[in-house]
């Protein structure tokens, strides 16, 4: 007979992702934001893998269910990331100056 069932240990572990996660996203300074998104969303492919092993491992079907959750999830986690991190590159590129109005296809000023 087991003290603590493995579901409590496990829900236990994943509050305490949850809680970890938030601080550590929040505290990121905003110029390590972009290195971060990509290893980030190397970190999701690795998760979408791990979540679909572990939803064709389970025989219940609030796991499969919870396996599938977590796959779409982490999917549009990476998706996601990667629209940031292009969104935020693209603030770094140098802006094109805007032509100036050519003279020449207005009235002159005092020519008769």
């Amino acid at each position: 007979m087991e003290i603590v069932s493995h579901t409590l240990t496990n829900l236990v572990i994943f509050i305490l992702a949850i809680y970890v996660g938030y601080h550590v996203v929040w505290t990121v300074t905003p110029a390590l934001h972009t290195p971060l998104m990509a290893v980030t969303n190397a970190v999701s492919a690795i998760v979408i893998v791990g979540a679909m092993l572990a939803a064709a491992m389970t025989q219940t079907t609030l796991g499969k269910t919870m396996g599938v959750l977590a796959v779409t999830l982490a999917a549009v986690n990476v998706f996601g990331g990667f629209l940031v991190t292009r969104r935020m590159l693209e603030m770094f590129k140098k802006k094109e100056k805007k032509p100036k109005p050519d003279d020449q296809s207005g009235p002159k000023k005092g020519v008769a």
